[in-house]
């Protein structure tokens, strides 16, 4: 059935699509489309606002045909520094929170096969860095995770040295896994009514629920106009009343996300596992229009409520109104991490190849601090992680929040440094006193500590190693640091290339190609398509 709204005025509609975030076309083409008949069933373009003043009450969202970008983007990002050069005579210690989260380099993937670069502000190297698998040594010791370093000659600048930081967690079997208590909080808002967003939640949601086991519970929230539990704590065991659940999902209504948060911890509170998992999985595109909208109130909502032992993580979607940021900044408050997922493949990524590492942490509050070497190290800088730094002091305060290791997980962190004696960024001192040190103290480049608890614990433990000096030509380095290398120079060739140096295009793919394998994904094969096609419209926009 079709309704027919009564044009009252055409500089009223013209305001109320304006307000939506549509052009406004010309009165010829404006009066023509607003003759026809209006279908009960509003296009997904068209914003909440519009629906509510338009639309009857019985108005009920129907699937929108095709996913339609709004000509105006609205999406959030985080503005973030890159991370300033230091002088080891005026700071020696640096610290950050390790992050396991990834959905940089999906977001960016989005952007680049869409034919667009992406933001200057939706590229951070550790995301990208730490997308991928990385062949590092596996725990042979009490810890829960390895800790390995290598140095090589950097090919960024002349005489500069890359320290590869690797962490490399113990893995566990979907056997070995806790029981898992998970509240699947699904955003069926009108914002979501696109083939990009609430289809591909579903296909996500239908892929971790095979995954299942009759120990674990799941629970599913949705959220709009007012927040719904569709589906009681129901078995793992219940596969088909779960995906009936998830298949009957329809978007429609503005989007009130706060209750819907509070409505799921509530819930995952009421069947706490000890000793188990329990985790929220939010699905949305983050943009959170009635009631509690306030970024700052949120997470720092979500932050207190992680005492409760229940992580959050997020799981981004969708284009045009994108609120990365806040899914970003979510994930790492609820102590759990951030995926953006842009198609299919990505969504067995995260939540079935990677089930594991997703659901079951192995070290919670990870810190790295890195002491270096005034008598062998001038200058360094961090690649990336700028929203993860952390204040010196912060590093021995266990009262400190921290990024938390899934079982199986990579980390991975670079640092450029500038060997005494070698030119760097930064004017030498005119006055800096030279100082006098032993052959013993020249044989180490750097200390690396790390503090990390165990789950559930209050207390930190301590694992350190040095870094010794000297290094290898890239050439020699294993196909692991090679790659990370190129994949952390696409992260700076996109966001201007200020530390590349003469490390151009061609450079960065030539790297990446030689360093592909293994690949058991096409992970890094694709990888190297998106570079080409970064330099394409590189070249475009020069």
């Amino acid at each position: 059935m079709q309704h027919s709204i009564k044009i009252l005025s055409l500089s009223v509609l013209s305001a109320m699509l304006m307000a939506c975030g549509n052009p406004i076309k010309s009165q010829h083409h404006l009066a023509a489309e607003v003759a026809m008949p209006v279908p009960l069933a509003m296009p997904s373009h068209v914003g909440d606002s519009a629906r509510k003043m338009i639309a009857p009450a019985s108005y009920i969202a129907m699937p929108a045909p095709e996913a339609q970008v709004s000509p105006y983007n609205t999406e959030k990002y985080q503005k973030n520094e890159v991370n300033a050069v230091f002088s080891v005579a005026d700071q020696a210690v640096s610290t950050f929170s390790i992050d396991v989260d990834t959905g940089s380099y999906s977001n960016t993937r989005r952007y680049l096969n869409d034919g667009r670069l992406p933001p200057v502000d939706a590229i951070r190297a550790e995301e990208m860095m730490n997308y991928f698998d990385y062949h590092y040594p596996q725990p042979n010791s009490i810890h829960p995770f390895s800790v390995s370093t290598e140095t090589v000659d950097s090919p960024w600048k002349e005489r500069a040295k890359l320290i590869t930081i690797a962490i490399q967690a113990k893995d566990l079997n979907t056997k070995q896994l806790p029981p898992a208590n998970l509240v699947f909080l699904v955003d069926v808002s009108g914002s979501m009514n696109a083939d990009d967003k609430l289809p591909l939640v579903k296909q996500t949601l239908r892929v971790l629920t095979e995954q299942l086991r009759a120990q674990d519970k799941v629970t599913i929230i949705t959220y709009a106009n007012g927040e719904k539990l569709v589906l009681e704590p129901t078995s793992g065991a219940q596969k088909d009343k779960i995906l009936s659940v998830i298949n009957a999902l329809q978007a429609g209504g503005a989007t009130a996300g706060e209750q819907a948060i509070q409505l799921a911890y509530k819930q995952a509170e009421k069947v706490f596992m000890k000793n188990g998992i329990n985790r929220i999985l939010l699905a949305t595109d983050g943009d959170f229009n009635v009631g509690i909208t306030d970024f700052n109130t949120l997470k720092g909502m979500v932050a207190e409520k992680r005492k409760s032992g229940i992580s959050l993580t997020t799981l981004g979607y969708g284009t045009g109104n994108y609120n990365e940021q806040l899914m970003e900044q979510l994930a790492d408050a609820g102590d759990g991490h951030y995926s953006y997922i842009d198609n299919k493949n990505e969504a067995k990524k995260v939540v079935q190849r990677q089930l594991s590492s997703t659901l079951a942490t192995v070290a919670q509050d990870v810190k790295i601090q890195v002491e270096f070497n005034p008598a062998t190290v001038k200058e360094y800088r961090l690649v990336g992680y700028e929203n993860r730094m952390l204040k010196q002091e912060d590093f021995n305060n266990d009262k400190v929040d921290a990024g938390d290791i899934g079982a199986g997980h990579n980390v991975t962190a670079l640092y450029e440094i500038i060997p005494v004696g070698q030119q760097g960024w930064l004017n030498d001192s005119r006055y800096q006193a030279a100082t006098k040190t032993t052959a013993a103290q020249k044989s180490e480049y750097a200390y690396v500590n790390l503090r990390y608890k165990l789950p559930n614990q209050e207390n930190s433990i301590l694992l350190s190693q040095a870094v010794q000096a000297g290094s290898k030509p890239l050439a020699q380095a294993n196909n692991d640091t090679r790659f990370a290398i190129a994949v952390a120079a696409y992260a700076q060739q996109l966001k201007g290339g200020q530390y590349n140096g003469a490390m151009g295009w061609d450079q960065i793919i030539q790297l990446a190609q030689q360093s592909a394998k293994p690949d058991a994904y096409q992970l890094r094969e694709e990888f190297v398509d998106l570079a080409k096609i970064a330099k394409s419209l590189s070249a475009k926009k020069d």
